[in-house]
């Protein structure tokens, strides 16, 4: 191509010619020395440039699921109006699994429930007198999900 362009000229081609070898022979180089020294990780630059991945969206039912817990761990007055009509739905839905329904009032689903947890979803449950006493606590609702899973 050199030839075509300046005929006679043959330091340019001989230049064209050594350049077109380095290049190559810098190729194989790089290419050797990824083969034996291969990078480690991402380097700092590459971590910055990369944008942060996006945050996944809360689940706002279960955000307020878990407001519910912990409200009615702390106080009776939300363990009953808040987190019990959860509880009932929640323990008729796996007692329905069974063939069973929750008001029955069966022996068959107080042993199925256990006390701590036939307790708290009782049809016949009385709210609490006093709205600002204490609730059961994290640990004592801790159990009654438990069990709630095991059936």
């Amino acid at each position: 191509m050199a030839r075509s362009l300046a005929p006679g000229r043959h330091e340019l081609e001989l230049d064209i010619y050594v350049l077109v070898l380095g290049g190559m022979a810098l190729l194989a180089m790089i290419s050797w020395l990824r083969r034996i020294a291969p990078p480690e990780g991402r380097s700092a630059l590459e971590t910055a440039v990369e944008p942060n991945p996006p945050e996944l969206p809360r689940v706002v039912e279960l955000d307020r699921l878990e407001r519910e817990l912990y409200m009615g761990a702390s106080r009776s007055f939300d363990l009953h109006f808040r987190l019990r009509p959860v509880l009932r739905e929640i323990a008729g839905a796996r007692l329905e699994r069974r063939g069973l329904r929750l008001d029955s009032g069966s022996p068959k689903v107080r042993a199925l429930l256990g006390e701590e947890l036939w307790e708290l979803v009782d049809p016949e449950r009385e709210p609490p007198s006093n709205r600002q006493s204490p609730g059961p606590g994290l640990d004592y609702l801790e159990l009654t999900v438990e069990r709630l899973e095991s059936l």
